[in-house]
């Protein structure tokens, strides 16, 4: 039987654990890592690839963002295409904001080799976590790293192991609270092996259905179209994909560039939130706590948000003994998480033509639409929400709230034993 002794135990090597844990090393303060899958299959987990300019600013100040900002995109805004009609929005001109297109897999490559840099890799493989206690003077873990059963003893657990991992499930019935919507279609997305047709994400709304251009790099296009939740990938060869973006996305002949499919998968539409995100030593962050649509493309700036509110929280306690921000780590985040749960809702309503919609809904939605791209206010605060302008996990690390004020965790030194 081993023992391992740490100050934080993070369960999840995905975007939420890997910042927090390259965060964490930044203020000098020890952490493990322990996810369930082997490191392929995490490096080649392929997600939303929208950072907010708080996320990508975040990762450059931190030191994670070299390759991000060599091969990502930087986007000024975005297109919306209906009844038609192409409508621009440029979310630099009305909020002052840009985001960048870089994979999800890729930051997780970056961070990843930052934590192996730092001589601190993640176990992997570690698929027998149980959470012995929670709730004492330590957080004790059970699990079996290199085939010996090992415990781990930490200060604190930090539950990053997304919505089917054990972290959440470890807490005691009665005490969370869960909140959740489920939406009555699903996204079929492809990657395909052709260069993006345009320079930006394009949004289209038609009465067949959604439709998302996006990118991943100079010559691999991400494309998605609403379906029923239920719906047979067998049903969709790829002939019938390409015809239906073309359908949706270029009703006015645009150009779309077509390429062998790579891959295709359903994605389901939901809205989750746990309250609160956090029980005694457990510390809920990402996908553990909350789930998004993936319409506004929140999930991951979520997570990054998460990390840095509760890496910022812990060097304030292991600086000073300062408890008030760990305290408090569940009200900071859901302010956030309510609010990328709004947008993400109203986005998803406003954009996908909904199952049974009867003449005056559909008008009433056109007329959102009309609304949007015809006033500047309305484009205005679209665009802040789109860019994550009240969200800012670079500022918050920085050691100032958005109003300028010095966080609860700025002045600390450098992290210590306990």
């Amino acid at each position: 039987m081993g023992t391992v002794r740490t100050q934080v135990a993070i369960v999840g090597a995905g975007p939420a654990g890997l910042v927090l844990a390259h965060l964490l090393h930044l203020e000098g303060v020890r952490c493990v890592v322990l996810e369930r899958h082997d490191r392929p299959y995490v490096e080649g987990r392929v997600r939303a690839g929208l950072l907010e300019q708080g996320t990508a600013d975040l990762l450059r100040d931190s030191g994670a963002g070299e390759r991000m900002d060599r091969e990502g995109h930087v986007h000024e805004g975005f297109e919306l295409r209906f009844d038609g009609e192409r409508h621009r929005l440029s979310t630099m001109e009305l909020c002052g904001r840009t985001v960048t297109m870089y994979g999800q897999q890729e930051v997780v490559k970056d961070l990843l080799r930052a934590r192996t840099e730092a001589g601190a890799p993640p176990y992997f493989g570690v698929d027998d976590i149980v959470l012995d206690e929670l709730t004492g003077d330590r957080a004790t873990l059970r699990c079996t790293l290199g085939g010996t059963p090992t415990t781990v003893r930490a200060d604190f657990v930090a539950g990053c192991d997304g919505f089917h991992g054990v972290t959440r499930r470890s807490v005691p019935g009665g005490h969370l609270t869960a909140y959740r919507k489920d939406y009555p279609f699903a996204w079929l997305g492809i990657l395909a092996a052709a260069p993006p047709a345009g320079e930006e994400l394009v949004y289209g709304v038609h009465d067949r259905g959604f439709a998302l251009h996006s990118m991943r790099s100079a010559t691999v296009s991400r494309l998605y179209l609403q379906v029923a939740p239920d719906q047979d990938l067998a049903r969709w060869p790829d002939d019938r994909i390409w015809a239906e973006l073309r359908t949706r996305l270029c009703p006015s002949g645009e150009p779309l560039n077509e390429g062998p499919v790579l891959q295709r998968g359903i994605t389901s539409m939901r809205g989750f939130v746990a309250e609160p995100m956090q029980y005694g030593r457990l510390f809920l962050a990402g996908d553990a706590a909350h789930i998004v649509p993936p319409t506004g493309a929140k999930g991951l700036n979520l997570a990054v948000s998460d990390a840095a509110v509760l890496a910022g929280a812990l060097a304030s306690w292991y600086a000073g003994g300062n408890r008030e921000p760990l305290d408090q780590y569940t009200r900071t985040c859901l302010r956030h998480v309510w609010q990328a749960q709004d947008f993400s809702a109203r986005m998803t309503w406003l954009l996908h033509p909904h199952p049974g919609e009867d003449p005056m809904e559909t008008r009433l939605r056109r007329a959102r639409l009309r609304h949007l791209v015809g006033s500047r206010t309305a484009a205005a605060s679209f665009a802040e929400d789109y860019a994550g302008l009240t969200r800012d996990p670079a500022a918050a690390r920085r050691g100032a709230d958005l109003a300028g004020r010095p966080s609860a965790a700025a002045g600390g030194r450098r992290g210590r034993a306990t």
